[in-house]
């Protein structure tokens, strides 16, 4: 087994998390009404971009898996600081609410919007801009 798929698992995440094909969306990222930067995907790719507003409010530090607060980062696989956002759908109340709501578990937009808005284990805020 690869290093990054034992590294997965150990995370509780057993496959990179992309998103489908053709979604286009937004999520905006803030902590206490401060934006710090914008998700979105389109045709599969994900992006990452810090607001203005964050480069500009001096004494801040960027996201450890986004050193450089002027570089778009853009991949195919979700950044392990949003995964950590959506639950295992091993969990039994997960695993109904994916079937009542009909998400699938590999649609990465879909169960950031229905359970990445806030965690326990992060101060941030990610809402959905679309």
């Amino acid at each position: 087994m690869a290093i990054k798929s034992k590294l997965l698992k150990l995370l509780g995440t057993h496959k990179p998390m992309q998103a489908p094909v053709l979604s286009h969306d937004r999520f905006v990222l803030s902590y206490e009404g401060l934006v710090i930067g914008t998700l979105s995907v389109q045709d599969g790719l994900w992006r990452f971009q810090y607001s203005d507003q964050f480069k500009q409010t001096p004494g801040l530090r960027p996201l450890v898996e986004f050193p450089e607060v002027d570089q778009i980062y853009e991949s195919k696989d979700l950044w392990q600081f949003f995964v950590s956002r959506i639950p295992s759908a091993e969990q039994p109340e997960v695993e109904q609410i994916l079937k009542r709501e009909k998400i699938r578990e590999d649609d990465a937009v879909s169960l950031l919007k229905r359970f990445g808005t806030r965690t326990i284990s992060s101060p941030f805020q990610l809402e959905s801009a679309a």
